[in-house]
């Protein structure tokens, strides 16, 4: 895509010999291991899913426990009807109902698991957003700045190959927009 554009980019000035296009880029991941404000918002994000992850542990033991108390009871009851301790159709059927209920409780267990698994991962993620959109702002800005004042037509970022400012002398878009109505 990036390459498509430059290319675009590079058609655009051919039509005027006098225009000279100036490229830049930047290294986000550099800017962001320096700044301050982006370190302390990895060490909250840190702190954040190890409070997370304590929990999910917590949870995952809890179900670790159950299940070993299922498979415990399971053999334990087998035993029981192959010892001949249990011969009754109603003593069975009480086994039976003891069993499909601690499964139950298990797949109850497992599946709140992962949908707690699930939504800790989206408010992560939600959380990092809201958080680094002040820095990301304050770095686009800075970004504008320089390549305004060093007449760099296009900026790109080196770790994603995103565009991260452009001329608006070079936006096509609205003229593409007109020629496909």
């Amino acid at each position: 895509m990036m390459s498509v554009f430059v290319a675009s980019a590079l058609m655009l000035t051919g039509t005027d010999s006098n225009a000279q296009l100036k490229l830049g880029y930047v290294d986000s991941d550099v800017i962001l291991k320096q700044l301050p404000e982006a370190k302390a918002i990895e060490a909250e994000m840190e702190g954040l899913q190890k409070q997370y992850l304590d929990t999910v542990q917590s949870k995952e033991d809890e179900l670790k426990s159950k299940a070993e108390t299922f498979r415990t009871k399971y053999e334990d009851a087998q035993n029981k009807v192959k010892s001949g301790q249990i011969t009754s159709e109603s003593e069975i059927k009480a086994l039976e109902d003891e069993m499909g209920g601690l499964q139950e409780e298990l797949q109850m267990l497992s599946e709140a698991l992962e949908g707690y698994k699930s939504k800790v991962q989206n408010t992560l993620l939600i959380k990092q957003s809201d958080l680094f959109k002040p820095v990301k702002e304050k770095i686009t800005k800075s970004i504008e700045e320089v390549a305004k004042s060093m007449k760099i037509n296009f900026v790109f970022d080196k770790a994603d190959g995103s565009l991260l400012f452009g001329d608006k002398e070079f936006d096509i878009t609205f003229k593409v927009l007109d020629k496909l109505k």
